[in-house]
């Protein structure tokens, strides 16, 4: 009999990145193995080995979305997940920082690994009330919430501790 062993926490940094507009970008992602489980998510992923955490921010952001931020802001919440994806499961811990910017024009070309060909949809920028009124799975579930506590300027000075 084989016993199935727990995965490794894979670490890594998101970014609710705001527009001149207050919008955040968003990426629609699916299963591939599973077409029909899609959600909508933080852009960011893993940390590489001696990468600190806003530089895995910046680099993600880059590779997924073309766009440059120079200035990584607070960290706002860590999120701990387990999950499945294509088949197997993951332990994930994601460091969510708050960055602005400007220019929404991709500056860089994207860099997406195969895993990210094969998984992500399409990349959104969305206002608060949209926000509020999707219907769609959103990573975290409480993301409207959280993001109207950052633009009102009442989020907790101490990074929250989420779990899914």
């Amino acid at each position: 009999m084989t016993v199935a062993s727990e995965p490794d926490l894979r670490v890594g940094a998101r970014v609710l990145l705001l527009n001149r507009d207050d919008e955040v970008l968003l990426i629609r992602a699916r299963d591939p193995d599973k077409p029909d489980h899609r959600w909508w998510e933080l852009p960011g992923g893993g940390r590489n080995p001696g990468e600190s955490l806003e530089d895995t921010a910046r680099r993600e952001i880059a590779e997924e979305t073309g766009l440059i931020v120079v200035q990584i802001g607070r960290k706002l919440w860590t999120r701990e997940s387990r999950f499945a994806y294509r088949g197997r499961e993951h332990h994930r811990l994601d460091h969510v920082f708050l960055a602005r910017i400007d220019d929404t024009a991709p500056q860089v070309s994207l860099q997406h690994s195969a895993n990210e060909r094969a998984g992500l949809v399409e990349r959104r920028w969305w206002s608060i009330t949209a926000l509020a009124e999707c219907a769609d799975k959103l990573l975290p579930d409480e993301l409207p919430e959280l993001l109207l506590a950052v633009l009102d300027d009442r989020f907790p000075a101490a990074p929250l501790a989420l779990t899914a």
